[in-house]
């Protein structure tokens, strides 16, 4: 009786190898030509037991392609463990002396079959030969170590096939889903000769398949471009570095399109580069959108630093109307310049020539308080961590230090020349700790009675528009102040 389980395992086995009913292969047809010269027997086969028939694969001296599987002798062999299966005298064997194969114009008598069994157990069918006289001594030692050698071969072939089929249908697959991706898609040898665009590359260039291969890609682009691109492209095949560069690429059009380029090494098990992947996006129309964005916020930039030169000057032309407002129109203006200092450090493109320095914490104290920094190189230190900043950070920050800065040149450190001022910036936890230090300034008998406006402004500064505390603390040395900002507060979300 047929193991149900067993007999569905080898079916989807079978069903794996996508061999039945295809075209004769003659890497096959030379098995079976190879069993019947070395057997003698002027039949061999190589069946293949489906559900209802065995189907021969590759067949010498016979005329089907297949039979009911209930006649063929190949489904006895698939039934039991042993690698060789043997008939001596079918006409004398009552289950099959009756059969087609014994009465028919095949006449056969004797049968001899080698198991195809796959690596997990699974008989798929036989490498089997038919004679037409029975032989009651079967097949020599030889030959029996012949047949079984030349079923490994066609398992082998089964195998070999099956991995080219599934590389052949991933090779497809693969080729659809690049062909279906919005970006370019290429690949080079690892000395970096392409030899792979996508339908998109094609797509966008209009050239001619196969015309961009080897080093034809470099004149797709810009003239302006193509040393670029290329000194590039051959410092990352020397180094191994991902590649990637905007370089302007001819569309179909005529038109030159910015375009990214990029491409990763895929590397063997001994770490050698075996082949680049890249990949060419259009960003044209994102670049001229960047580039019309910049020119709105240098604009805005300008006219916002106009702004404050405006409100600086009206405030000096009122305290020269109004005398009795002198110290509060240069206590305004100092906090108006210093807001006009955050803004170009935040917004460093708005200076002409200014450089892309990063905005850090430390980088804006600096430029804040330069002014007070007078001879001595030691008299303003700004120590710590690098803390990025925007400009929702910059604009109270500046107030703060302005107002220190300003009190300090007033009553405290900068009022005297051998005062400094230490600046030191850390995090801790969720907060960042900016820690100011005076020293070697006049001394201090103790805290002010009365608390000014620009301490009033610098408190309410930190604590409302940062969420943060500001603590002064009054030494004989000198004032200490400490700002705790939540790190939430340094940047936008």
């Amino acid at each position: 009786m047929i193991d149900v389980l067993n007999e569905r395992r080898r079916l989807d086995a079978l069903e794996g190898y996508r061999i039945i009913d295809t075209e004769p292969e003659q890497t096959f047809d030379d098995i079976t030509a190879i069993a019947a010269h070395i057997t003698g027997a002027p039949v061999a086969l190589i069946s293949l037991v489906t559900e209802d028939r065995q189907w021969f694969k590759s067949a010498v001296g016979f005329d089907a392609t297949e039979t009911p599987r209930d006649i063929s002798v190949c489904t006895h062999v698939i039934a039991q463990d042993e690698p060789l299966y043997v008939v001596p005298d079918m006409a004398a064997d009552p289950r099959f002396a009756d059969g087609p194969l014994v009465n028919g114009p095949e006449k056969a008598r004797f049968y001899a079959g080698a198991v195809l069994k796959t690596s997990d157990g699974d008989a798929l069918g036989a490498l089997c030969v038919l004679d037409t006289r029975p032989r009651p001594e079967g097949l020599s030692e030889p030959e029996q170590k012949a047949l079984k050698s030349l079923a490994r071969q066609v398992m082998s072939l089964l195998e070999l096939r099956q991995m080219v089929a599934w590389r052949s249908e991933r090779e497809r697959q693969l080729r659809t889903l690049a062909d279906s991706m919005p970006q370019m898609v290429w690949s080079t040898l690892p000395d970096g000769n392409h030899d792979y665009y996508n339908a998109r590359w094609y797509e966008f260039t209009g050239v001619p398949p196969g015309s961009t291969d080897g080093e034809g890609w470099n004149g797709m682009f810009h003239p302006e471009d193509q040393a670029r691109a290329r000194a590039e492209w051959s410092n990352c095949l020397k180094t191994g570095e991902p590649y990637e560069i905007e370089y302007r690429l001819r569309h179909h059009s005529g038109e030159y399109r910015w375009t990214l380029g990029r491409a990763q090494a895929m590397r063997g098990p001994d770490g050698e580069i075996v082949r680049w992947f890249g990949t060419c996006t259009d960003i044209h129309d994102q670049k001229r959108l960047s580039d019309q964005e910049s020119l709105l916020s240098r604009e805005l930039s300008h006219r916002i630093k106009n702004i404050f030169s405006v409100i600086s000057g009206l405030v000096a032309l009122s305290a020269r109307r109004f005398p009795e407002a002198k110290d509060f129109a240069r206590d305004l203006r100092g906090r108006i310049v210093s807001l006009g200092r955050a803004h170009d450090f935040v917004r460093p493109y708005a200076a002409a020539g200014a450089s892309s320095r990063p905005n850090l914490l430390a980088g804006l104290l600096e430029e804040l308080l330069s002014p007070y920094q007078g001879e001595a190189a030691d008299r303003i230190t700004v120590n710590g961590d690098a803390i990025a900043i925007d400009d929702q950070v910059a604009t109270p920050l500046a107030l703060v230090f302005h107002e220190l800065a300003t009190n300090a040149a007033k009553y405290g450190a900068f009022s005297d020349p051998d005062g400094k001022v230490c600046v030191n910036i850390r995090t801790d936890a969720d907060a960042l700790i900016i820690d100011w230090i005076e020293t070697d300034g006049p001394k201090i008998a103790g805290a002010p009675t009365i608390e000014g406006f620009g301490s009033t402004l610098a408190k309410l500064s930190v604590e409302t528009q940062l969420g943060g505390r500001l603590e002064r603390r009054w030494t004989g040395d000198g004032l200490q102040v400490t700002l705790s900002i939540p790190s939430k507060s340094l940047n936008r979300r």
